[in-house]
């Protein structure tokens, strides 16, 4: 075995590392204080007086249940949509289409879709005022209508938390939809679905039935991690609750963060107990989707033996159309609305366009952003080029047909399967219980280490999305250009440094684009490893948007969804440059040149 291919061995251990070290060294640094232990606030013995306390938190069962069922509800909307989608605009040509349409949704960070949702759906919104000038029209009443107040409804900040379920509904919709289509696109697996699916319409099946018949039961068990993460995600997010939520009480996730950050530190006890109570409800809500899914597999031989060919495919067809037409208005409303207040001089309600536009909140904002926007770019190329090189490498070693001894083949095929799940860990754990237990440790050994402390903080997100997304392409390069090199008697550096990486580089700079869009979009993990000493685009553009003005507010927004995309077109074009025989800095021939 080469000492590269020792390398990549070692490079796989070191990202289980990475990946499970920081979250159970979090794990720990919050239970400890939340059963009374915590030496900085001379509390040097257990107890449960701390549960006891949190316990009698006036409205704690309303945070437990309204964080239990917005992140429940929402995740089984979007799955739902997802599928349904799938079901009916399969192996036709409007998927390819509907992907990527739905593509620039999945890098839109959670603070910024948030924000554009208040934009369109608040009272004072886009839509009210079109339903106030609409109903004008029609009740014959054109007049003066600048002492008409916005209307009363329950978005945003409504006590059953629809705000936030439609909130993530629509943002985790594109994720869990792509990963369904990457799973579909499989070539060993495409062949078996077509066969499938024409054998299941030639039986007189409706597409939609033929779908769930015969392809659903194959890729739902494919993407049930990324749709646990999911669930996971949504029963303990903070920034879409904290900007659509109630405030009294809101969910446990929130009310955690804001137990951390009180002036009176000794909340942090109750805080940390009520971040392993988080971890409780995102169990439940885990175990409940699982059970969920027994009783549905009871259910499968009825399924598939009751013989009806067209149940539900007049519903999914109105359903995915409409559907797709309310994403289409709703982006577009987004748009229109974002861009107009960031450009908004006085701008009244119902009137559907201000009464002038000025560039002042653009100048205001710029100036103010030249900071944060330098930290969050370091940041995010310095974390998603180490996820690169770590994935990469680790994805390398799967290559590694042969090791010197029976002990270290079962030790390597251990850890992929450890691999496999450290990969979720992260996503799977709320954040709100391990990154403040993670802080403490941070703060306890290396306290003047912040841009460390924020690191580790977005790389423990970043590095799993990167690994997976560049997993696919991967897995799936042509083993015969290998073969080639190695009748030639290449080494397998040699043969990673002068065909992988030229032909993978494509891969490698989207791996890199969504990097940078995963960074971009942290907010909580910024905010508590730094405590606020350095600024990003995403905290600013948070907390503008609670005491800012909607201008100042618009024109984060659109910072923040400028940068994942630009990184992404960037990536799109580097690689028809760099390695394409006509791009005029072809790196190929620059170092034949060199050389």
């Amino acid at each position: 075995m080469t000492v590269f291919e020792r390398l990549t061995l070692s490079v796989r251990l070191l990202l289980i590392a990475l990946l499970s070290l920081p979250v159970l060294a979090g794990l720990i640094g919050v239970l400890l204080p939340a059963f009374g232990y915590f030496p900085a606030l001379d509390a040097h013995s257990f107890t449960l007086n701390v549960f006891n306390q949190l316990l009698a938190v006036k409205g704690l069962v309303s945070m437990l249940v309204l964080s239990f069922t917005s992140g429940f509800l929402a995740t089984i909307i979007a799955v739902a949509s997802a599928f349904l989608l799938l079901a009916v605009f399969y192996r036709s040509a409007f998927l390819n289409k509907l992907q990527s349409w739905l593509s620039p949704l999945l890098v839109l960070p959670h603070a910024a879709a948030a924000i554009a949702l208040l934009f369109v759906l608040s009272p004072s919104g886009i839509v009210a005022s079109a339903v106030v000038n609409i109903s004008e029209i029609f009740t014959n009443t054109m007049s003066n209508s600048g002492g008409i107040l916005p209307p009363v409804w329950y978005f945003p900040y409504d006590k059953q938390g629809i705000s936030i379920i439609l909130a993530l509904a629509i943002k985790e919709l594109p994720f869990i939809f792509l990963m369904a289509v990457s799973v579909l696109s499989q070539p060993q697996l495409k062949t078996k679905f077509d066969g499938y699916y024409n054998s299941a319409c030639a039986l007189g099946y409706s597409p939609v039935v033929a779908f769930f018949k015969t392809i659903f039961p194959v890729v739902y068990p494919q993407v049930r991690l990324p749709i646990l993460a999911v669930l996971a995600y949504a029963t303990a997010n903070v920034e879409i609750p904290l900007l659509l939520g109630p405030n009294n009480p809101p969910t446990l996730a929130v009310a955690v963060v804001q137990w951390f950050n009180h002036v009176d530190v000794s909340m942090r006890f109750q805080a940390s107990a009520a971040a392993m109570l988080q971890v409780a409800v995102t169990l439940l809500a885990i175990a409940t989707w699982r059970i969920a899914e027994q009783l549905f597999t009871w259910l499968k031989d009825w399924f598939f033996t009751n013989g009806n060919r067209q149940t539900g495919q007049w519903f999914a067809q109105i359903f995915a159309y409409t559907m797709v037409t309310i994403y289409a208005l709703l982006v577009m409303l987004i748009v229109v609305s974002t861009l107009l207040w960031s450009v908004a001089g006085y701008w009244s309600f119902p009137s559907l366009l201000p009464q002038g536009f000025t560039l002042l909140h653009w100048q205001t904002t710029l100036s103010a952003l030249a900071e944060p926007f330098k930290n969050t770019m370091i940041l995010a190329v310095i974390v998603s080029a180490f996820s690169v090189l770590i994935a990469t490498l680790a994805l390398e070693a799967e290559t590694v047909k042969a090791l010197p001894n029976k002990h270290l083949n079962k030790l390597n095929g251990g850890s992929s399967a450890l691999l496999s799940i450290t990969l979720f860990l992260p996503l799977l754990v709320p954040g709100v219980a391990f990154l403040y237990g993670l802080v403490w440790f941070q703060l306890a050994y290396f306290n003047d280490a912040v841009w460390l402390h924020l690191f580790v903080s977005h790389m423990v997100y970043v590095l799993p999305y990167v690994f997976i997304s560049l997993a696919v392409a991967y897995r799936k390069f042509e083993p015969k250009y290998i073969q080639v090199a190695n009748g030639m008697g290449k080494s397998p550096w040699q043969v990673f440094i002068h065909i992988k990486l030229p032909l993978l580089f494509g891969p490698l700079m989207i791996a890199f684009a969504l990097g940078l869009a995963i960074s971009f979009s942290q907010y909580l993990p910024t905010l508590l490893s730094t405590g606020g000493r350095i600024a990003t685009v995403t905290t600013e553009a948070v907390a503008a948007a609670s005491g800012s003005s909607t201008r100042l507010t618009a024109v984060y927004v659109v910072v923040q969804t400028i940068m994942p995309i630009l990184g992404f077109l960037l990536a799109w074009w580097l690689p028809t440059v760099c390695f394409n025989p006509m791009g005029r800095f072809n790196l190929l021939k620059i170092r034949k040149a060199a050389s």
